[in-house]
């Protein structure tokens, strides 16, 4: 039977606590969608017997198939394999082949004591299961076809759950589904506001509802950014991606370089592919972001080509040490003024003998503020040789946004530079 419907079910009490976000359920959703399978529900369910029981026999009566993550591990608390056997009437039975491959598993990492015997409850698999191969961990994910229904267990870690799912989806799930394809795309956007964009962009709503088939947007205001999410659905992945490729360039023609990705990259990402095309070299002075404009440059891999150096001036004595900065500019301007950043950005540019330089300096918070500059005042500076940009902003919320939001605009302004 095609499958088209689909729910998913993670597993784990520290997933309804503060501590642990799951995330795997955003991934399982975007391989599914490329089957044109449906996620029509999701649920996080303790280490419950009786409350995961409950919740699988409910979501097994309303879709076609139902995908476990979590709760596959050695423990009493894992109990994803005990409820699904018992919820569908079938035994368990250890797999010798798992259990050796759990011994040898151990004996290879050096452990100075055998395999637990309490790690042979991951060998438990329910009458009639498929085993699932995991070349990342010691729990096996199970295939079980339940008459028309598929029920998939999957392990917790997303390093684990994640290939062994791409490849499910590359190989056996394909040829349960029906073909149709629907693919996702986000488009992030920089410099405008959540209402701003949506008014500018209504044209090209009623234009994509329209067309056949149609292009699903849904706008959402993130942190420092606006994001733009294009949906469709087509007969093959590369049908809808052309007709999201499409949309795209739609708003791109609209929104011009306040589009800033549409790929998956984030803005740090973006940056440094900018300066590696270009062959430029970028250094940091930071105030306010306490090193996070160069924090998030460097979490990018290969970052070493155009990352040059980098430093903190959190006081005024720093400022004047260490960049050069005049000590009657910021006695004239304060030290969060355009005056002072552009000082900044000049300093460390010719220390640190790069093509770009960056500065932020603010006042993130709670206090520090005055009526004049309050909290989430900010002043960033960018300079190249041929190009100088400088601007105060004002932003919203706690310490930990303002900062956010600072280097996303310090990172910004160093694009939209660059791309000039």
């Amino acid at each position: 039977m095609t499958l088209s419907r689909a729910a998913i079910i993670a597993v784990g009490s520290e997933l309804l606590t503060p501590l642990r976000v799951d995330t795997n359920s955003l991934f399982i959703t975007e391989q599914l969608n490329l089957l044109g399978v449906t996620v029509t529900m999701k649920a996080v369910v303790g280490d419950d017997r009786a409350e995961l029981a409950h919740v699988f026999r409910a979501m097994l009566e309303q879709v076609d198939l139902v995908v476990f993550s979590g709760g596959l591990g050695p423990t009493d608390d894992d109990v994803t394999r005990e409820v699904v056997a018992s919820v569908l009437n079938r035994p368990l039975a250890e797999d010798p082949a798992i259990t050796a491959r759990m011994r040898e598993r151990f004996a290879a990492r050096g452990f100075q004591m055998p395999m637990p015997e309490i790690n042979r409850r991951q060998a438990m698999v329910p009458a009639g299961a498929r085993v699932i191969e995991n070349g990342r961990g010691s729990a096996p994910g199970l295939w079980i076809d339940e008459g028309a229904r598929l029920v998939l267990l999957l392990p917790g870690p997303p390093r684990e759950l994640k290939p062994m799912l791409t490849a499910l989806v590359e190989n056996d799930l394909t040829a349960r589904t029906s073909g149709h394809a629907i693919v996702r795309r986000i488009i992030r956007i920089a410099g405008r506001i959540e209402s701003q964009t949506d008014e500018t962009l209504q044209p090209l709503y009623r234009t994509w509802s329209d067309q056949s088939p149609p292009v699903a947007a849904t706008i959402l205001a993130a942190l420092g950014h606006i994001e733009l999410h294009l949906s469709t659905g087509a007969d093959s992945r590369e049908a809808a991606a052309g007709i999201l490729d499409a949309a795209v360039a739609d708003v791109v023609a609209v929104l011009g370089a306040d589009a800033y990705s549409s790929d998956g990259r984030t803005m740090e990402q973006v940056v440094g592919d900018l300066l590696v095309a270009r062959a430029l070299r970028i250094a940091t002075a930071e105030s306010c972001t306490g090193g996070l404009v160069t924090s998030r440059l460097t979490d990018v891999p290969g970052s070493s080509r155009y990352v040059e150096r980098a430093v903190v001036a959190y006081s005024n004595d720093a400022k004047i040490e260490l960049l050069g900065v005049p000590a009657e500019l910021i006695e004239e301007h304060g030290a969060v003024s355009e005056p002072v950043a552009l000082a900044m950005a000049d300093g460390i540019r010719a220390r640190a003998r790069v093509d770009v330089g960056v500065s932020v300096t603010g006042i993130a918070g709670p206090g520090g503020g005055t009526p004049e500059k309050p909290v989430g005042t900010v002043a960033i500076a960018a300079m190249t040789s041929s190009a100088t940009r400088s601007r105060v902003f004002r932003f919203i919320g706690e310490r930990e946004q303002v900062k956010f939001q600072a280097s996303q605009a310090a990172l910004d302004m160093v694009r939209r530079m660059l791309l000039e």
